[in-house]
């Protein structure tokens, strides 16, 4: 998200109606809800968990423990499990 100043955005009798609730602020415009973006679509995070998760479920069933993978994956065990767990329902 970047920031952007309201003079150079927005017209002259917007921005004194704006002022007169908010004056020298920072205030959040959220996007129209046509607009939104579900997360990790802007960036590879979603995918880049996703490969994640598919190797823990791949060394899983190749014999790996739950303890060695949450060692290995910096995560606790419960949250293993639960990737394990989403990973068969799909």
């Amino acid at each position: 998200m970047g920031y952007k100043t309201a003079v150079g955005v927005l017209p002259d009798d917007l921005l004194k109606a704006v002022q007169q609730f908010v004056d020298g602020e920072s205030i959040y415009i959220p996007r129209k809800h046509d607009n939104k973006k579900q997360w990790g679509e802007c960036k590879d995070s979603r995918k880049l968990l996703e490969r994640r998760n598919t190797a823990i479920l791949t060394q899983y069933q190749g014999g790996r423990s739950v303890q060695s993978l949450s060692e290995q994956y910096f995560l606790s065990p419960k949250t293993v499990y639960k990737i394990l767990s989403n990973a068969r329902k799909r």
